[in-house]
């Protein structure tokens, strides 16, 4: 008889007996700002906005800030000593360009301070079929972050592919020995679902590897579906907000771009 068995077996002799039964332990709230990559992605972010940014994640201990190549260096500076990595995005946002071109950009921004590369997937070659260039694309940034003691993650772009397409691509992802799955850029014609979430998570997760889940991502109720669907990363321009939803603080009702 199993451990669960024999529990429903006490509770039950317990409960016929007028006996108190102690209540179940809760399960542990989630820790939000951990689950947080604190983003700026816009193309008109300032460097006013990466202060403002690096700020927020120090005081709020997200996991790590997520930027465009161009702010690596002073993220990193304005990070130091605070636990929070930097993030960069490589082949960002449209994954078109050659697979040495996205290693370059890869290893000049661990040179420069960044702990994660989120790699964007040549789509147009994974629609195509053409499996071997899309491996040879995901290995190159795998490398890469190897031998910079960096991690990668994969940026699907969910969106624009058939389940077939997102089920394909985290097979090759898994096979180039990446660290993550991720849905989108959040630049494209729509973001994270929880069913695609749930479909990554079903094939990589065996492997474990994780999946992060961005795009769309504004409120604390969307937070929570993703991670029930199995997302074990958020990428979101609004921490925020969500930080203050989970504490029942008032909220501005602006969007976020991300």
């Amino acid at each position: 008889m199993n451990k669960q068995k024999l529990a429903k077996r006490a509770e039950g002799l317990l409960t016929a007996q007028g006996k108190p039964i102690a209540a179940r332990p809760a399960l542990p709230p989630l820790n939000i700002p951990q689950l947080i990559d604190h983003t700026i992605l816009r193309p008109d972010a300032t460097r006013a906005d990466i202060e403002k940014l690096c700020r927020e994640a120090r005081q709020h201990k997200f996991y790590s800030v997520c930027v465009n190549p161009t702010w690596v260096s002073l993220a990193r500076r304005l990070l130091t000593g605070s636990g929070v990595k930097v993030c960069c995005v490589a082949g960002f946002p449209l994954g078109a360009q050659l697979p040495e071109t996205k290693a370059i950009e890869a290893r000049a921004a661990i040179r420069q301070g960044a702990k994660e590369i989120d790699m964007v997937i040549n789509v147009g070659a994974l629609k195509s079929g053409d499996d071997p260039l899309v491996l040879r694309d995901i290995r190159s940034v795998v490398k890469a972050c190897r031998e910079g003691s960096a991690k990668c993650k994969v940026i699907l772009e969910t969106c624009l592919l058939t389940n077939e397409e997102k089920a394909r691509a985290c097979k090759l992802a898994v096979k180039a020995r990446a660290d993550f799955v991720k849905t989108s850029t959040g630049f494209s014609t729509g973001g994270a679902t929880a069913e695609d979430v749930a479909l990554m998570g079903r094939i990589v997760r065996e492997k474990k590897l994780g999946v992060k889940a961005s795009g769309g991502i504004r409120s604390l109720a969307d937070l929570r579906r993703m991670v029930e669907a199995g997302a074990t990363r958020i990428g979101t321009s609004s921490g925020i907000k969500i930080l203050q939803e989970a504490a029942g603080q008032a909220v501005s009702a602006k969007d976020a771009k991300y």
